[in-house]
């Protein structure tokens, strides 16, 4: 059989550790070329380190597939226009982008700092917009050239932007960010044969495996590991792949052997008056809509 990604050209952000390095693997076996990006930042986004993202291509050109290294900050604006032509400068074209990096400042919002607001929302939001945009530039391009598209473009929102997560204001807002942009950019990039997904995964790496450090915990070798983040990369892979032309637009809930799509707002329940309502019946009208409507729910740690 040929391999579902055979030579594909890949850029998988973050991908020096956990959820990243598993997609990076899982990518290169499915027989793609793979650029590894990874700043080597610390668990909250400080310092620099080479040697993550080097290491993950190693271990791919050990097993006979084909990677490059990049160290691009991805929330620069230039930097991120350097990792796409490094992809196309490498391997001669690009077919899918995986914006995956991230950290953490985790803080209730009473607590919370400027810089750790900021931090957050660049690293994850534009840091997921920023690849995006220049990719989807260069797609743009090839498609006005008469050459054929079929572009994939993954990104990694969390159960935290779809319900929420206390301590996590600034990571859930971010999370939540990208699932609109995702949305967004399905729709104004479909014409140029390029889809765009989420997901939001639950797994074992260095942003869960202290914050939630029971659920997290490895089983006993006999047992299934459902929090190994190589349980995510399959979905990932087939969404990368050109067999997933038809979806887009999506958010995919994946932990452990469990896939669900996740539905997003919708128009729900509504009374139309007429006319502009009096305040004093607002009220009542509140309370029937809400009675009618599915209660939300729970926002995790509550």
């Amino acid at each position: 059989m040929t391999p579902l990604c055979h030579n594909r050209v890949v850029i998988v952000t973050g991908a020096g550790r956990g959820l990243g390095r598993a997609h990076a693997l899982a990518f290169a076996q499915a027989g793609a070329r793979v650029v590894v990006n990874d700043a080597g930042v610390t668990l909250n986004g400080l310092g620099a380190n080479t040697g993550p993202a080097h290491q993950v291509v190693k271990e791919i050109t050990a097993m006979g597939g084909q990677a490059v290294a990049n160290t691009e900050d991805i929330a620069d604006w230039q930097g991120a226009l350097r990792l796409i032509r490094a992809a196309v400068e490498s391997f001669g074209q690009l077919d899918v982008l995986v914006n995956n990096a991230g950290f953490l400042r985790d803080r209730m919002l009473v607590n919370m700092e400027e810089h750790e607001w900021d931090a957050v929302i660049r690293v994850h939001l534009k840091g997921h917009m920023a690849p995006l945009r220049h990719a989807a530039a260069y797609w743009r391009s090839e498609h006005r050239a008469g050459r054929p598209i079929a572009a994939r473009v993954i990104n990694t929102s969390s159960g935290a932007g779809l319900l929420g997560s206390v301590g996590q204001g600034n990571y859930s807002a971010a999370k939540a960010g990208i699932a609109g942009l995702t949305t967004v950019a399905a729709a104004e990039l479909a014409r140029y044969g390029v889809t765009v997904n989420a997901i939001a995964p639950a797994a074992r790496t260095r942003m869960t495996e202290l914050a939630f450090a029971e659920t997290m915990a490895a089983p006993t070798e006999a047992e299934f590991d459902a929090m190994a983040p190589e349980n995510v990369s399959p979905l990932v892979v087939w969404l990368g792949s050109e067999a997933s032309g038809e979806v887009t637009g999506r958010m995919f809930e994946v932990e452990g052997g469990r896939i669900g799509v996740a539905d997003g707002w919708r128009h729900g329940p509504f009374i139309d008056r007429g006319s502009r309502w009096p305040v004093e019946e607002v009220g009542e009208a509140v309370q029937r809509l809400l009675a009618a409507s599915p209660a939300p729910a729970p926002v995790y740690g509550t």
